[in-house]
């Protein structure tokens, strides 16, 4: 295939996710460039960026690899989306812009619509439409960046459950969204820590070769009343 040059970091990444590349092998220059139907300066650059976001790593008489994170550095990644996510949610009850707002919204309609139907495909891809969204109501472009750099490696890292109740996970996207409507930063972070909560336990390694749920994930011993949630 052939892509635009500015684009090969973003290919080579998409391909690493979704495990084209598996987990510590060898990534060269030459082949890349003709897979992608580039020179190798861009391939060069593209692999010193996906190095410093963890996604390369580079070896003495190897050159660059796919990097091989422990279960420990997987866990890490779970618990920092725990701590940023709900950041990112009170941010953007105090900076989001009507059409964060109608775009979140439009998200929610949605996303009830399918889980009321049981497409999970439809939401998969609308979950994470909806957190870049809020992500970016935050109008905070290092946090923005970092959500999206983890969301990139948790899906690396992690297969994700079908929730058990897809209405009830869809019930909370609405509650974050009727917070940030408000302007209710601590609501919104309240509603959206317990949200990350309760998806980091669907989170499986692709590398584990068990089917235990994710380990070290720190939870919060803090409740939150959800019986103002819409239905």
């Amino acid at each position: 295939m052939r892509i635009p040059a500015h684009s090969v970091c973003t290919a080579i990444r998409d391909d690493i996710v979704a495990g084209v590349y598996e987990r510590g092998s060898r990534l060269t220059e030459e082949l890349l460039a003709r897979r992608y139907g580039v020179s190798r300066v861009p391939v060069r650059e593209a692999l010193r960026t996906l190095e410093a976001e963890g996604f390369v790593v580079t070896r003495r008489h190897a050159g660059a690899c796919v990097a091989e994170p422990t279960e420990q550095e997987a866990a890490d990644l779970l618990e920092m989306r725990m701590l940023l996510e709900p950041l990112g949610a009170s941010r953007a009850a105090q900076r989001r812009t009507e059409a964060h707002l109608k775009v979140l919204r439009g998200l929610v309609r949605l996303g009830q619509e399918r889980a009321r139907r049981g497409n999970s495909e439809d939401l998969r891809s609308l979950g994470g439409w909806f957190h870049e969204t809020l992500a970016q109501a935050s109008g905070s472009h290092a946090l923005t960046s970092t959500l999206t750099q983890l969301r990139h490696k948790i899906a690396w890292m992690y297969t994700v459950e079908t929730p058990a109740n897809p209405v009830e996970s869809w019930t909370e996207h609405g509650a974050i969204v009727d917070a940030v409507a408000r302007g209710d930063a601590e609501r919104a972070r309240a509603v959206t820590a317990l949200h990350t909560e309760r998806s980091a336990v669907s989170h499986r390694l692709r590398f584990s070769g068990t089917t235990e749920r994710a380990n070290g994930v720190r939870t919060s011993q803090h409740s939150v009343n959800m019986s103002g949630l819409r239905h």
